[in-house]
């Protein structure tokens, strides 16, 4: 038995050895060697860089861990065996500062195992220029890395394949400086996404594509045109060597839209596009990539008020519009959604001839007049001035409440400005072409006092016309406030004084409504040397009042 122990080496067996063992079985996921033991062992095929190169027959060096274990077979290790054999020479194979070739083992906290012939750590910082958040991804790849650090005692060797990555790209990039130039079109990886642009591995130095340089049309952010990863043609459009710095376009290696739109759409054509963006002045068509036109609010209808263009339209909404007008150079175009439908402004002189009887409701009131709607869209204006013969009018409110149904007469019809000016008080004849059939001076009238000033009152007659009071003429004493005597509504006996046609107003007399024929006829004849003025003109009885007056006081 002990000649037989010698001759097989058994005893030369132990843990911790290396021993040569010959392979007799190759299987998918592990290699059978016998050590000359009691059995054979098993080895893991990972353990192998490349299982197919192993031979049935053929040694290796296998490292023994155990010379039993529960079943009674040795446990053994090829990649044990090489650690241990390469261990020894390491300084001498792999100095600080070199270059080795390595094969991703295992993943473990903080980075990753690998194989240059011994175990290795690669910190998850010196992966790549960018730490990855995947490390699976690397587990079995083969990399060249650089050896930053050995320790011998701890049998401990950190690598990096980053600064081996970042020298590559220090001479690419001084390569890519060297030869590159404005309008070159160069292919880029995506590598990061910002607001306002994205930066393109141009495999060697970054270049910064903005956004504006991205698309011919409106984009809200680069995520909209641009995939992190993406390989892309761009165009380099500036090149600072000294701040190495590369500008790029995206939009700049596909045609300008622009430089034949006059002849893609002719003013006057019919466009089809989509609504983009929405502005209190209009909204924006988009008509092609990279070519939008502006719908005015103001084109928008003939006939609806419109006061923002989401009430007519929302953004996505597909519509067809005219051509209105091209700036070629500012890249503007004009678009217009009522020119697809009939004006009726234009049939407006037709339908509303001058002198035409209208009738229509009160929509709306300013200061200088009213707004009659005589048909959706399309109004007609009442001036202050055109609401009475006889009032003088300070606001329509004073005649006229929202909502009103009136009738009024044509008086002009501007279609360019789409404007109708209406008159109310054209309806009837004008009192004062023949005032003196109405009203002479003497006359005692009776009206009611409709509105109160410092200087006096203004009194409603009949048919409408008003009448004035001065402050004098109210009593033969004198007052100091006419709110202190009369008040709006109050019905008053007056007589006419003076009748003023350029003022289209009557001056009215209270006190002079109680002198007798012949308290008139006195105060008359008392004032006949000043009957005449300097222009030859009679004095009225207003005037030989008011002289009156002015005496006594």
């Amino acid at each position: 038995m002990q000649d037989l122990l010698a001759s097989s080496g058994f005893d030369k067996l132990k843990e911790g050895a290396i021993v040569t063992a010959t392979i007799t079985e190759i299987r998918q996921n592990d290699v059978v060697v016998d050590i000359g033991g009691k059995s054979e062992g098993v080895i893991p095929a990972n353990e192998f860089i490349d299982i197919g190169d192993l031979q049935i027959g053929s040694s290796i060096d296998v490292y023994v861990e155990k010379l039993e274990d529960k079943s009674g077979a040795p446990v053994l290790s090829f990649d044990k065996a090489e650690q241990k054999k390469n261990w020894d020479n390491i300084l001498t194979k792999f100095p600080e500062g070199s270059i080795a070739a390595g094969r991703v083992k295992a993943k473990v906290k903080g980075g990753l195992i690998v194989s240059i012939g011994v175990d290795s750590f690669l910190p998850a910082s010196h992966i790549d220029i960018q730490p990855p958040k995947n490390l699976d991804q690397y587990v079995g790849q083969t990399y060249d890395f650089k050896v930053l650090k050995i320790n011998l005692d701890r049998k401990n060797i950190v690598l990096s394949r980053r600064e081996l990555i970042e020298e590559q790209r220090t001479n690419k990039r001084k390569n890519l400086l060297d030869s590159i130039q404005p309008g070159q079109v160069r292919k880029g990886v995506v590598k990061n996404i910002t607001d306002f642009g994205a930066f393109i591995d141009l495999d060697g130095m970054d270049g910064l594509l903005h956004i504006t340089d991205m698309s011919w049309g409106r984009i809200a952010h680069p995520s909209e045109i641009l995939k992190q990863g993406e390989e892309i043609n761009v165009m380099i459009i500036e090149v600072n060597r000294e701040k190495e710095r590369v500008s790029l376009g995206l939009k700049q290696t596909t045609k300008n839209p622009w430089d034949e739109i006059e002849h893609k759409f002719p003013v006057g054509a019919k466009v089809h596009g989509k609504v983009v963006n929405l502005v209190p002045y209009g909204a924006f068509i988009e008509i092609e990539p990279g070519v939008e036109g502006l719908v005015h609010i103001t084109e928008m209808s003939w006939t609806k008020r419109i006061t923002k263009p989401s009430e007519l339209l929302k953004v996505g909404q597909e519509l067809d519009a005219v051509v209105l007008g091209i700036q070629k150079e500012d890249q503007k175009i004009s678009l217009g959604l009522r020119q697809l439908e009939p004006n009726p402004w234009d049939m407006a002189r037709h339908n509303y001839p001058i002198g035409a009887r209208v009738r229509g409701k009160v929509r709306n009131m300013t200061t200088y007049g009213a707004f009659i709607e005589l048909e959706e869209g399309i109004d007609g204006m009442v001036h202050v001035s055109d609401l009475s013969w006889t009032r003088k009018v300070n606001h329509p409110t004073e005649i006229l409440k929202k909502g009103d149904e009136v009738e009024a007469i044509v008086l002009d019809v501007d279609a360019s400005q789409q404007r109708i000016s209406l008159g109310v008080k054209q309806l009837a004849v004008d009192p004062w072409t023949d005032i003196d059939a109405f009203f002479k001076i003497g006359d005692v009238v009776t009206g009611v006092v409709s509105k109160i000033t410092s200087f006096g009152a203004f009194v409603e007659l009949k048919d409408g016309i008003d009448g004035l009071v001065h402050i004098s003429q109210i009593s033969e004493e004198r007052i100091e406030k006419v709110k202190d005597v009369l008040k709006p509504g109050q019905e008053i006996t007056a007589r006419v004084i003076k009748i003023d046609r350029e003022e289209r107003r009557l001056g009215l007399s209270v006190k002079a409504a109680n002198y007798s024929e012949q308290q008139l006829a006195a105060e008359t004849a008392s004032f006949e040397a000043l009957n005449r003025d300097s222009s030859g003109d009679m004095m009225n009885l207003g005037d030989i009042l008011d002289a009156a007056s002015d005496k006594k006081d």
